[in-house]
């Protein structure tokens, strides 16, 4: 090997030593512990040269070495392939999260899997309304003159409302309501289908009309609704396992993740359920994480991004991992979501 690929393996070496015991690393300790094929003399000069080059520092007095913000950056770009999650562990996954009862249970379990998976903080983006479409309408008497409808989207959300005829309606006409409104309705984004429940009052026969103009009504209130977007968080306490990776920081990275916009911010580049995005350090915009690392993936398919997930840990993270763990949550939420 030249001499680049030569330091890039020592670098990988200082990584894997200070991710996994949390001390810099000297050059005895990497002559000892990887086979690296050179003397301890030439081990020495490319720490001296990664060091130039600023891909590693010397905190302190120490005698070793640490990875800096730069050194991970090109530890991560070098990975060729992000390495799979063994049988055991996928068909944990998929066990886990299928036993999910609803949308809620789903974001749950999938913040409590990955932050188990990572030892990290998961966070995962709730699908709102607006990205969804309608999979079905349920019109449901509760009295002869009140209705239940209940809106099933294709993101697996669930909203209901109760609807105040003013008069008896016959289960007959009940069922014709549930028809109409489902030819309507099914398989149109929300923004069509509420355009389309718009012009139901004045196409039906004149018996269901204000029955139909009750319904359409607040049935437009729910479709056209932007709820404010929220995040699914766990694992938080994980961050207390690793101060010392937080020096006088750690406060405003919780407080950062509280306020859930920052983390929002950093979650709405990671649209593509392909591509496994890692922020390091420094990269973060927000002022409050550059002590972190954020590695974030999209949920759902490239037709029908759902939103996004991903951990927040120290820079010293173990990379190639978490980002198989965070791919493979992704890609089961994505599978569950779209085929419910």
């Amino acid at each position: 090997m030249n001499a680049d690929e030569r330091r890039f393996e020592v670098l990988r070496a200082i990584v894997a030593d200070y991710v996994s015991n949390q001390e810099p690393v000297g050059s005895k300790a990497l002559v000892e512990r990887h086979n690296l094929g050179v003397s301890s003399a030439t081990v020495r000069n490319d720490m001296a040269a990664l060091e130039d080059d600023g891909y590693i520092a010397q905190p302190h007095t120490s005698a070793g070495r640490v990875p800096t913000d730069k050194g991970y950056r090109l530890f991560v770009d070098k990975l060729s392939e992000i390495k799979p999650l063994s049988q055991a562990e996928r068909r944990a996954i998929r066990s886990f999260l299928d036993g999910a009862v609803d949308l809620d249970d789903v974001m749950r379990r999938s913040v409590r899997l990955l932050a188990q998976l990572t030892r990290q903080v998961a966070v995962i983006q709730v699908p709102t309304l607006s990205r969804a479409a309608v999979r079905h309408l349920e019109v449901l008497p509760i009295t002869p003159s009140r209705l239940m409808l209940v809106l099933i989207t294709d993101t697996g959300r669930v909203d209901q409302r109760i609807v105040e005829l003013g008069d008896v309606i016959s289960e007959e006409h009940t069922a014709q309501l549930r028809g109409v409104l489902n030819q309507a309705m099914a398989g149109q984004r929300l923004a069509e289908a509420s355009a389309k429940v718009a012009e139901l009052p004045d196409e039906v026969p004149p018996n269901l009309r204000d029955p139909m103009l009750r319904v359409a009504t607040v049935l437009i209130e729910t479709l056209v609704e932007h709820p404010e977007e929220r995040l699914v968080l766990g694992g938080t306490a994980n961050l207390t396992r690793s101060i010392t990776d937080f020096p006088g920081s750690l406060r405003q990275v919780l407080e950062a993740l509280e306020e859930q916009v920052v983390v929002l911010k950093l979650l709405a580049a990671s649209r593509d359920p392909g591509r496994v995005l890692v922020r390091i350090g420094e990269e973060n915009e927000a002022a409050e994480m550059r002590s972190t690392s954020v590695v974030s993936i999209g949920y759902g398919s490239r037709d029908n991004p759902l939103g996004g997930l991903g951990v927040v840990g120290p820079t010293r993270m173990d990379y190639p991992g978490t980002m198989a763990a965070v791919r493979a949550v992704a890609n089961y939420v994505g599978e569950i979501l779209t085929g419910r």
